[in-house]
């Protein structure tokens, strides 16, 4: 009898702890309201259909942005090829227009997105409405199998073959109540898996608003970053009088410029470099610092490089890791730190340093640097999170291409001061890092 007794309790406790366990109503607030919805007005027996045009319009968008990914692709083959010609304004003003065509696919890119993403969250609605209904079933089948169990009366195993008149029935009853158990055993089993299959929902739910509210927030700087780039171009038609002659000009003037930006820097780096301490930095592993784009292109390594030893820098180390991506690709900070320095050094000299940067203060002794941005959405005095958007690629600075420039410095040795050739009040310069033995390079492609 005792027995018997402590088995019914077990499984109600059982009951009670999965029920009872069921995923908070508060985390739901999360996914859209189906009343909310023009999907979810029809009546029940009309949802499957409505389920399906929402999955065929999630596999339509889907090839939207597959197709502007390729297009993405082309202009990027289109502006390595403008690159590699001779340095004419109608060249830079074909690059200036690729510029644009891309920031202009990115913010289609954007917006398909976002809808996509509705998309997946009215789907995602019914998901987790379907479960909720599984459940509410599952429990009632538990508790009226409880209640049967318990009004099977006080017979234990004892008593059913004591009151029987064959053995036969005695065990068949058994048998019954045995396999009763068990079956309600696998219900309670049953309602676990199907809260758990809940509680993914839900968060698959909370991952989809936020990623949904990133890409807004990507789309409007997109906006911000198309308008910028007419902009420029409007200025150098303006400044040069759309003269190829007057270009050539201020070309000239801009590459002595540069010669002269690189040589103050890299003395100023050099002799940063003989005062770090390298035993207070972190030591050498892939993963101490996050990838500051997603996904990229490796254009150009720290040190001496194949463009340097052409004439670039003036043969001179290259101070940092190039990184080739679209104008508009997000830029996310590599490690939590302050920014301490937020500049656009083309208001000084344009297309002379570093164009528009971010610097940021780890608190692992290493500094980052961000170059040749589009833009920013952070300010100095900022604390940021690893991961964080801090800006978007560019080619603003002295950059042949669209590229984020990433440099790593030991802190004890980074500065930002006035420049001395006329290049802002802001110079960013230290003792440089290679980047790529902090970094893990996995994800990026190789030119």
């Amino acid at each position: 009898m005792m027995h018997k007794k402590i088995t019914i309790s077990l499984l109600i406790f059982l009951t009670c702890l999965a029920i009872y366990s069921s995923p908070s109503k508060a985390v739901l607030a999360v996914s859209t309201d189906p009343a909310s919805s023009t999907a979810s007005t029809t009546d029940a027996s009309s949802t499957p259909s409505l389920e399906d045009q929402i999955k065929s319009q999630i596999d339509a968008k889907n090839q939207v942005l597959q197709d502007l990914n390729n297009q993405i692709q082309s202009t990027k083959s289109q502006l390595e090829n403008t690159q590699t010609q001779k340095q004419t304004l109608q060249n830079e003003v074909r690059q200036i227009d690729s510029n644009l065509n891309q920031v202009n696919l990115g913010i289609k890119l954007s917006q398909t997105s976002i809808e996509k993403l509705g998309l997946e969250m009215e789907a995602n609605q019914y998901d987790i409405q379907d479960s909720e209904n599984k459940i509410g079933e599952k429990k009632i089948a538990i508790a009226q199998a409880l209640q049967e169990l318990q009004q099977k009366g006080d017979d234990n195993l004892l008593m059913i073959f004591l009151k029987n008149n064959s053995l036969s029935s005695s065990v068949f009853e058994a048998q019954g109540l045995l396999d009763f158990q068990d079956q309600l055993m696998s219900d309670i089993q049953d309602l676990k898996n199907l809260q758990s299959n809940l509680s993914n929902q839900i968060k698959t739910a909370a991952d989809k608003k936020s990623a949904k509210e990133a890409e807004a927030q990507n789309l409007k700087y997109r906006k911000q970053i198309a308008e910028d780039t007419k902009k420029y171009r409007q200025t150098l038609l303006d400044q040069t009088k759309n003269s190829e002659k007057i270009y050539q000009q201020s070309l000239t003037k801009l590459q002595l410029q540069q010669q002269q930006i690189e040589d103050e820097v890299y003395n100023l780096e050099v002799n940063a470099g003989l005062r770090m301490d390298k035993s207070i930095l972190p030591p050498p592993r892939p993963g101490v610092l996050g990838l500051p784009i997603a996904l990229g292109i490796i254009t150009q390594r720290f040190g001496n490089t194949a463009f340097s030893a052409k004439g670039a820098y003036r043969g001179k180390p290259h101070n940092g890791l190039d990184i080739g991506a679209p104008v508009g690709t997000p830029v996310y900070a590599a490690e939590k730190g302050k920014v301490i320095g937020v500049a656009n050094q083309d208001l000084y000299c344009p297309r002379g340093a570093y164009g528009k940067f971010i610097a940021i203060e780890h608190y692992n002794n290493l500094t980052t640097l961000y170059g040749h941005l589009s833009l920013w959405v952070v300010k100095e005095g900022d604390i940021v999170e690893r991961g964080q958007l801090i800006g978007y690629s560019g080619r603003t600075g002295y950059a042949t291409g669209p590229h984020l420039h990433f440099g790593v410095y030991a802190s004890q040795t980074f500065h930002i001061d006035p420049a001395q050739l006329s290049c802002g009040p802001k110079m960013p310069y230290g003792g440089a890092l290679d980047p790529a033995v902090y970094l893990d390079l996995s994800n990026l492609a190789k030119k």
